[in-house]
C-alpha cells in the first residue's frame, strides 16, 4: 500500500543513511521500525453486542411511549 509521511528532514537523512549501511530500502526500515514499535501494544478489541431483553413486557396499554409526560407520571404511580 502507498501512503505518504511528512518527516523531519534530519531523521529522513538519517533513515536512508541507515538503509543504505543496511543495505535495504527506507521502506522496508520504516516498517521494522513499525513493527518493533506496535508489537507490545494493546489490540484494538471488537466491539462487544449489547445485551437485548427478549422477556415479556413492555409499556402499558395507556401509554404509548410518546409522551415524556405520561411516562413520568406512570413512573410515579
Amino acid at each position: 500500500m502507498k501512503t505518504t509521511l511528512n518527516l523531519n528532514d534530519a531523521l529522513l537523512t538519517r533513515a536512508k543513511t541507515v538503509a543504505a549501511q543496511q543495505r535495504t530500502s527506507l521502506t522496508r526500515l520504516i516498517e521494522e521500525g513499525l513493527q518493533l514499535r506496535l508489537k507490545d501494544a494493546p489490540r484494538a478489541r471488537a466491539p462487544r453486542a449489547l445485551p437485548v431483553y427478549r422477556g415479556k413486557g413492555g409499556l402499558i396499554a395507556a401509554l404509548t411511549g410518546l409522551s415524556n409526560k405520561a411516562m413520568l407520571d406512570a413512573a410515579d404511580e
